[in-house]
């Protein structure tokens, strides 16, 4: 690129040198051209004053003035014939137009001839010619030229350099924009584009640094669905699976029964995939008055059983007259499985459950009796946290799905009987 930024300055420099430099060459030579038979003109002027009609009658000495620079003069009668001076001895064509009245100019052979009628009494009786060799014109004219080109070339020397700075200036930021392009194709969405003070660079800039963070959030949403889905699909598959092997294994066990219960957690599997697709697409679901009472029902018939096979209980209370909390279902019931499931593997003795109002919102609170949060409890809801609980990226994902519906996700208390709220404003559309 600067390679052709450089050679286009160059040429249109070149090209402004030579429609200007051309013209100006051609009208230099007719200036000095003009000039000169100027100034000839000039001399045979003055000279006619030292001619008279008894010198070109009678033959008498005609003194002419004293000429330089290569310069000739010359008299000539009505014959047409050189009777004084330096010149040819018969008259040419200009000499004949200034014999015929006319003051004449132009070129006889390699001489500049200019011509002035001589007149006595309103007669011309002869005319007078000044001469000089064309060469004299032409090597004022060529030095010109030679100055001329020197400038034309000094031009295109500070073009060239010009275009070399302004070469670099484009190259050198356009080059780091596309050095930052393959950084990011290569998978690094850190990668952002320094700013050169071009507007247009800076906007391609702008444009590639945005593209970035775009694709970084949606690797990293795509990453956590990754990591959200393991985690959420663990304990169902796990069910799945000891559901029917339970089956298999058991004589005369009601199969029939054993499919409805693994086609009701394929079902819930289906369900959970859905919504973290969603959650990690920015497409949450549909926002819908939150019946609590359900999802706090099918809670408790989900983890009743295992509680119980542990010698905990599980403990529900859902106060009346709630106010109105609009969400995504799925998203709350996905926070409360986690919140339960956290509870369950992590803490000890009984899980309560609750729902209350507080002040224009509703607060789920999840319980257990175990030793609560030991160590950094703001790490708790950090994704991937190597806390010696492990609580990994459970409590991470809750807090996501929390603050997508407008919610929050705390821990009142880390510890012992740790108790973990999750606040929902009412009236959210």
């Amino acid at each position: 690129m600067r390679r052709r930024v450089l050679v286009s300055i160059v040429a249109a420099a070149a090209v402004a040198v030579v429609l200007f430099g051309v013209p100006l060459a051609v009208a230099v030579g007719r200036l000095y051209r003009s000039q000169e038979l100027t100034r000839l003109e000039r001399t045979a002027t003055a000279a006619v004053g030292n001619v008279s009609a008894a010198g070109l009658g009678a033959g008498d000495p005609i003194d002419l003035p004293r000429v330089g620079d290569g310069t000739r003069l010359a008299v000539y009668d009505r014959g047409r014939r050189r009777v004084a001076g330096g010149g040819p001895t018969a008259a040419g064509r200009i000499v004949g137009s200034a014999l015929a009245g006319r003051v004449a100019q132009g070129t006889e052979a390699d001489q500049l001839v200019a011509a002035v009628p001589v007149v006595d009494e309103e007669q011309v009786i002869g005319a007078t010619r000044a001469s000089a060799s064309l060469d004299v014109v032409e090597s004022r004219t060529h030095r010109t030229w030679l100055v001329m080109a020197g400038l034309g070339l000094g031009a295109l020397a500070v073009a060239a350099a010009v275009g070399n700075r302004q070469a670099r200036r484009l190259a050198t930021p356009v080059g780091a924009l596309a050095a930052t392009a393959t950084r990011l194709g290569e998978g690094d969405f850190g990668a952002r584009a320094a700013r050169s003070g071009i507007t247009e660079l800076d906007s391609a800039a702008a444009a590639i640094d945005l593209t970035a963070t775009r694709l970084g959030g949606l690797v990293d949403r795509e990453r956590a669905f990754t990591a959200d889905a393991s985690h959420q699909l663990r304990t169902p598959l796990t069910a799945l699976r000891l559901t029917l092997e339970a089956a298999l294994g058991t004589p005369g066990a009601d199969l029939g029964a054993a499919i409805e219960a693994a086609v009701t957690e394929a079902d819930r599997l289906q369900a959970t995939v859905e919504d973290l697709l969603a959650l990690a697409r920015d497409a949450p679901g549909a926002r819908i008055r939150v019946d609590f009472g359900g999802i706090v029902a099918e809670i408790e018939s989900r983890w009743h059983g295992p509680l119980a096979a542990a010698g905990r209980p599980l403990r529900t209370d859902v106060a009346k007259h709630l106010p109105d909390v609009v969400a995504s279902r799925a998203a709350v019931a996905h926070v409360l499985e986690i919140l339960v499931d956290n509870a369950v593997v992590h803490g000890a003795g009984a899980v309560t459950v609750s729902v209350r109002g507080v002040g224009a919102g509703i607060s789920v609170d999840v319980a257990d009796e175990g030793p609560g949060i030991v160590g950094d409890a703001a790490t708790v809801f950090a994704r991937r946290s190597r806390s010696e609980q492990g609580h990994g990226i459970g409590l991470a994902l809750a807090r996501s799905l929390a603050e997508a519906e407008g919610g929050e996700l705390l821990l009142r208390g880390p510890g012992p009987r740790p108790v973990f709220s999750f606040v929902l404003p009412s009236g959210r559309r």
